[in-house]
């Protein structure tokens, strides 16, 4: 004997089909919405930016930690200068722009 619990009413039948048709409308126009070039476009852009903004932000905290390095030669932990550090590379840069500015001024005369 067959199973009568398998049996639908055409209004049923009628209802899951709208039902049905409904939900596929749904995903097309999801779909549609994921493959449009603006979509496509504004997905891209986002990742561009958030890569952009990791490797900002990774070379800001290796930019400030090399700047903290370089303080930290040239003041101590009070932040009182150490001047035996300080003096040979102010005399060192000193030489340099002298030897920069004689190369100039032999160039013109």
């Amino acid at each position: 004997m067959a199973d009568t619990s398998d049996i639908r009413s055409p209004a049923q039948i009628e209802a899951d089909i709208k039902r049905r048709r409904e939900n596929l409308a749904e995903t097309l126009d999801e779909i549609g919405v994921r493959v449009h070039p603006k979509t496509i476009v504004g997905d891209a852009k986002a990742k561009v930016v958030s890569n952009i903004d990791h490797t900002l932000g990774r070379a800001y905290v290796g930019v400030n930690r090399a700047v903290s390095n370089t303080k930290a030669q040239f003041v101590d932990g009070e932040g009182a200068p150490r001047l035996e550090r300080i003096l040979p590379v102010a005399l060192v840069a000193v030489g340099l722009v002298g030897l920069l500015a004689l190369g100039t001024r032999r160039r013109k005369g």
